[in-house]
């Protein structure tokens, strides 16, 4: 690709790069010398599971990564001990060193099914932070005033709302920054809410003689419910570890709107050709429902195999087209005997609570052998080895067994 061409790859879904005209000389100069440039993307692992969300920025990371570039996939094992303050407006909980190192280890078999192994630097930022001691840390710190740390926004409304601000959570993007020193990136990628930490990267780096980073900055994805940003503790997340058959269910649960803003961050087609699956899909000359499962088939296949998301639309269609239960349910056993409806949503545990249970009922959303119950007060009579099949919500399957 000529330079132009690769800035506009690499522009893709991106909200903001600083600089660009940086970064298209960091390019040319690599193209000049034969010398790759060096790409890092830091996360902590906070979190044992990887979901659709991260992969933005992987996928971001992958792009550099087929231009020829040296990707350093960073885990902060120590900043992870911190606890990433962006965008929150309490002090995180701190996780211990075995939690942080087993969450890591996860991640180590999860980035792999988006980038490149065989080309990817893997690191963590306690090789430098372990070996910096105390007086190593003062050094660090006189290179940053305290005014500059509090111009955070997140910090300042803390302080403006009387809410704690930990001290250790202050020195947090002064920690990131210098991993940016440590690995001499030339480019680091985030998405919107690590922007404070990015450009002190690029300002540390130059008080530190270092030519200051390009920094890439890509979007936070929204999650399944189309509003909040994905994630696990909001259970609007789509995992990357997950069956192919929950996958591929969750990406068709989202609006058609969102779908667009899927194709655009979850896959690797080009603008124009998502542009014209949008115009096909607004002239009526296809229907997104069928563009939707497109998607839903690549978002598998890029985490499983293109044989599983085929399985994944034929169940699919076999649950939700044809009405039928999937080939594999969970069996429960439970006494044989007469059962109110919400009583045995609680006891086979579908539903959390006797209220959820009239709740998830009277909103039409429990079957019982493929008939709809509406009626809280329904009885429900299981005999000795008698089965039956309780559906909740659209892909919640449940065969019950009498004993």
């Amino acid at each position: 690709m000529t330079i132009d061409e690769q800035l506009d790859f690499l522009r893709k879904g991106t909200v903001e790069i600083i600089r660009a005209e940086d970064l298209r000389v960091k390019l040319e100069r690599s193209a000049r010398t034969g010398k790759p440039l060096r790409v890092k993307l830091g996360t902590d692992p906070t979190a044992p599971d990887i979901h659709l969300g991260h992969t933005v920025v992987l996928r971001k990371l992958r792009a550099f990564q087929e231009l020829g570039h040296t990707v350093i996939f960073l885990i902060g094992d120590f900043t992870g001990l911190i606890g990433d303050p962006s965008g929150k407006s309490s002090t995180r909980p701190q996780l211990t060193r075995a939690e942080i190192d087993a969450n890591a280890e996860t991640y180590k078999q999860q980035i792999y099914k988006v980038l490149d192994p065989a080309k990817t630097e893997l690191r963590f930022n306690s090789e430098w932070m372990d070996k910096l001691g105390a007086e190593g840390f003062i050094r660090l710190a006189a290179h940053v005033t305290v005014k500059q740390i509090l111009e955070r926004d997140d910090f300042e409304q803390r302080l403006a709302e009387n809410r704690p601000l930990a001290l250790h959570e202050v020195l947090y993007p002064l920690v990131m920054a210098y991993d940016s020193v440590a690995l001499a990136a030339d480019v680091e990628l985030g998405g919107t809410d690590q922007k404070f930490n990015l450009l002190m990267g690029r300002n540390l780096q130059r008080e530190y003689g270092q030519e200051p980073q390009a920094v890439v900055i890509m979007p936070l994805l929204e999650g399944t419910d189309g509003v909040q940003k994905m994630s696990k503790s909001l259970g609007n997340y789509i995992g990357i570890n997950e069956p192919p058959n929950e996958i591929f269910g969750k990406v068709m649960s989202i609006s058609d709107e969102l779908m667009w803003r899927y194709y655009e961050l979850s896959t690797d087609l080009t603008s124009a050709e998502i542009a014209a699956l949008r115009a096909s899909a607004e002239s009526g000359a296809r229907n997104p429902r069928d563009i939707k499962v497109e998607l839903a088939k690549r978002i598998v296949a890029d985490f499983h195999t293109a044989t599983d998301a085929d399985a994944a639309e034929e169940e699919f269609n076999r649950i939700f087209k044809r009405k039928e239960a999937p080939d594999e349910v969970e069996e429960r056993t439970i006494a044989a005997s007469a059962y109110k409806l919400p009583r045995l949503l609680v006891d086979v545990n579908l539903a959390p609570s006797m209220a959820e249970a009239r709740r998830l009922i009277e909103q039409g959303g429990v079957r019982v052998d493929g008939e709809r119950r509406t009626r809280v007060d329904d009885e429900v009579a299981l005999q000795k080895d008698q089965t039956m099949l309780v559906q909740v919500g659209k892909r919640r399957f449940l065969r019950v067994r009498g004993v």
